[in-house]
């Protein structure tokens, strides 16, 4: 008899036939040779069955009805590729042996198991586990094929997940949509990512721009000049202050104080996994994530230029080097071969860590051109291949070489600083296209974010030779004073918002979740794009050029989830969680029905947490549309289907400040993962399935409604409003910056005693059941009152100058406090 081989997708069927079986008969749904017979799956073949499979009245959404907790899990076929399973099936009889050949990694198991389970195949398994389609690739897997019971610990943690996200996003899902009466989409890795969304545009919306000054100077020396900026204990904030500077200074000779010169190495940029291709890809071309990985897939897939696309590693194994080394032969014949010509092989070894790192490539290595040349590409697919090769050069490159000048000018007692980097070698960076090359005479702020209080260094890129004698006089030429004003966050865009997904995590406390998060973050390299397509899908946040824009239903979304008390939902911890019980059943070192269980436990809580809230207005999402009772099999179906395809990355700031409580609670249960206790519900992990599919999973006591968010969120479309209560809290959550009851100065009312604490609404008297009355709002005067600009009128008793808006009218003014008894403030317009 002969071994049916199951691929995921036709062309990867086709690819492993042309080398297996060159001679073979194409029959359209198959291949078969004298051999083996070749088949693939088209992605999901099956998918776990609707509630109404479990009982007909949950064609109907109804409260009452929830949860739903299916004793065991039943599996249906997907109608639109029946008459494909069907093959397979036929094909099996017909054959003695299996090769599963689907995507080396966990979905790929996922999809392979439930074929086997579906058609109950019996016969022996050997696995396929390749990471390109070259021809060398695919003969060397089939030589080296391995026994698929050593994949059985990887297809149970597949499975333990897709059922946790179902349980978590069809309860989540369900219950949300009919206690609010709009469809309201949550997923596990959806929501968080729009948590990150939304805490972003609090932060932009609650910034407060604040006027400084700058003074530069111009400095000459008989060979040389250049320019310093003048550096002070704090922001320059007084404008007369900064022209008093200007006129001492202005005309004087001075001297440089200090001067240091150090000469500093840039190595080459990581090879690309898909994260880091798409945020490039963003930033050069405006690609979105789904685009960039259509067009990875293209060229990997269909023109065989590039290995596997959906890797999360910038790294590769010993074996990868010789394949390394003859690809940069090849690329010696060609577009390329200037730039190949100009490597030098012995850059890349077994030995260089920058690029050969085992420990850090786990189902698949970093991107890299392949050996086949490539034929007519598209524009886009040209510009993706283009990066990848460039990326690949640059290892076979030296570090490009620089000096770091460091000048102090002191005149007249006031000290200005000049950075200055003199390009020596170009090194790795001659393989960037010439438009991304240093340019001479560029300027960079350093050391900094937008928004911070602290001055950004300004450094001078230059290519030409910078010599002063610090021994020397210098002469100021010129000074003046150049007002300026600090700059809100700025909205994301996909490459930023992708790399937000990709850190998510990193903020997290309990060490061993963090370590859990930290080579994943929130979601899976495929299936990032897909998270921000649905969101974009499900009209919770919009596309403006290559920003991206939080929608009103979004903004209701997210505080309506909060409010619930499910904000886990909304934390990369529950992603934490889930990931390290995932990884540890995948090693066979947890039991995968132990977590079910959990997690059935944790949609009970899910459930209950939502039966208590308040019905919402039905104005707050703007989408009267989209209104509805979410009944029937279609809408069921296509929520737990769409909401698979979600992934979510988890809120910054809201994660961090409104977990803590949470966090604690489950970070002290489960800091050590063998004795993390199996009734403690775990956060679903964001699916590692290649075509985007989402199953439903769920996760952990705390942190669980994460889980949901991604199954359902994906799916349902929510319209809701919140009540003024939860608008307050959730404000009072993105604008506390400092712990509560925290002492943040005196209080000024004379002979009170007290501190001034943070409450949810303003800054009050740590001594008010004494009687004291003094507060400051955290609104006043269209402006929100920060914890710095509280200090400063608590201290000085007026803020930075700030800019105002009346009518037409901009104008610059202060805020000031008038009353030291009760905190009373003011707007006094600044000095022109």
């Amino acid at each position: 008899m002969k071994i049916l081989v199951i691929a995921e997708k036709p062309d990867m069927g086709r690819n492993i036939a042309a080398v297996i079986e060159p001679g073979a008969k194409n029959q359209r749904t198959y291949i078969e040779g004298e051999r083996y017979v070749i088949t693939w799956a088209i992605g999901h073949l099956i998918g776990l069955a609707e509630p109404e499979a479990y009982d007909s009245k949950y064609k109907r959404w109804n409260f009452g009805d929830l949860p739903i907790i299916p004793e065991q899990f039943k599996i249906v076929p997907n109608p639109r590729t029946k008459d494909q399973l069907k093959v397979i099936g036929e094909l099996a009889k017909r054959c003695d042996r299996i090769v599963n050949a689907c995507d080396a990694g966990r979905e790929g198991q996922h999809i392979f198991a439930l074929i086997q389970r579906q058609l109950k195949l019996r016969q022996p398994v050997k696995r396929l586990w390749i990471s390109d389609l070259t021809a060398e690739s695919i003969r060397k897997g089939f030589d080296q094929l391995r026994d698929g019971s050593e994949f059985e610990n990887l297809t149970q943690a597949a499975r333990a997940r897709s059922e946790a996200d179902w349980l978590i996003g069809m309860n989540a899902s369900r219950a949300f949509t009919t206690k609010h009466n709009n469809l309201l989409s949550v997923g596990r890795v959806q929501t968080p990512v729009l948590a990150l969304i939304y805490d972003r545009q609090k932060e932009i919306e609650n910034f407060t721009s604040q006027t400084f000054y700058e003074v530069r100077a111009t400095f000459k020396q008989p060979s040389k000049t250049y320019e310093g900026v003048w550096q002070g204990e704090e922001r320059l904030t007084d404008k007369a202050k900064g022209e008093a500077i200007v006129a001492k200074v202005q005309g004087k000779e001075g001297k440089i104080s200090k001067y240091e010169i150090k000469e500093t190495k840039e190595y080459p940029y990581k090879l690309y996994d898909l994260t880091l291709l798409q945020r490039d890809a963003n930033a050069k071309f405006g690609f979105s994530a789904k685009k960039t990985l259509d067009v990875a897939q293209a060229l990997y897939e269909r023109h065989k230029v590039i290995s596997y696309p959906r890797t999360n590693s910038n790294y590769v194994t010993k074996e990868n080097i010789d394949g390394m080394q003859k690809v940069l032969g090849m690329l010696q014949n060609g577009e390329y071969a200037e730039l190949a010509g100009g490597a030098e092989r012995s850059r890349v070894h077994t030995g260089n860590k920058a690029v050969c790192n085992p420990a850090r490539v786990e189902d698949h290595h970093a991107i890299l051109p392949t050996l086949k040349k490539p034929g007519t590409l598209s524009k886009e697919e040209q510009q993706l291949y283009d990066l990848i090769v460039r990326r690949f050069l640059a290892q076979f490159y030296p570090p490009a070489e620089y000096k770091q000048h460091m000048v102090l000018t002191v005149v007249e007692q006031e000290t200005f600083r000049t950075n200055v980097k003199e390009l020596l070698s170009l090194g790795w960076k001659v393989t960037l296209p010439d438009k991304d090359k240093a340019k001479s005479g560029s300027k960079t702020k350093r050391g900094t974010r937008d928004g911070d209080n602290e001055e950004p260094q300004e450094e001078v890129e230059t290519d030409k030779p910078f010599v002063l004698d610090s021994k020397l006089p210098v002469q100021c030429r010129k000074a003046e004073v150049k007002e300026k004003e600090t700059q809100p966050p700025k909205p994301y865009t996909e490459g930023t918002l992708l790399k937000a997904m990709e850190s998510a995590g990193k903020q997290i406390e309990n060490e061993e979740l963090r370590d859990a998060m930290k080579e994943s973050g929130l979601g899976t390299p495929a299936t990032r794009a897909a998270t921000i397509e649905r969101l974009k899908q499900v009209g919770y946040v919009q596309a403006k050029g290559k920003k991206i824009e939080l929608a009103l239903k979004g903004r209701a979304a997210i505080e309506l989830i909060r409010a619930a008390g499910v904000e886990l939902l909304t934390s990369p911890e529950m992603t934490g969680q889930w990931e390290r019980r995932l990884n540890q059943i995948s090693r066979g070192e947890a039991d995968p029905d132990r977590f079910l269980e959990s997690v059935k436990k944790f949609a009970g809580l899910v459930v209950d947490k939502v039966r208590t809230q308040t019905p919402a207005a039905a104005d707050i999402f703007g989408d009267e549309g989209t209104r509805g009772k979410g009944k029937g099999k279609r809408t069921a179906r296509s929520s737990s289907r769409s909401s698979s395809t979600t992934r979510a990355s988890s809120t910054k700031s809201s994660g961090s400040k409104r977990g803590t409580s949470t966090r604690g609670q489950s970070g002290s249960r489960s800091s050590n993962a063998s004795n993390m206790p199996d009734d403690l519900p775990l956060p679903a992990p964001p699916p590692d399935n290649e075509d985007g599919y989402t199953s439903s999973r769920s996760m952990t006591a705390g942190s669980s409604t994460t889980a949901r968010n991604r199954n359902t969120s994906s799916s349902y479309e929510a319209k809701a409003s919140i009540s003024s209560a939860t608008r307050t809290r959730s404000a009072a959550s993105n604008g506390a910056a400092s712990p509560a009851h925290a002492a943040l100065g005196a209080c000024p009312r004379s002979g009170c005693g007290g501190t001034i604490i943070e409450g949810k609404k303003g800054y009050g008297c740590s001594h008010f059941r004494q009687g004291c009355g003094f507060v400051i709002w955290k609104e006043f005067a269209g402006k929100s009152v920060s914890i710095q600009m509280l200090k400063a009128l608590l201290l000085k008793g007026e803020s930075q100058v700030l800019t105002f808006k009346r009518g037409g009218e901009t104008f610059k003014a202060r805020i000031r406090l008038l009353d030291r008894k009760t905190g009373k403030l003011g707007v006094e317009k600044a000095e022109s």
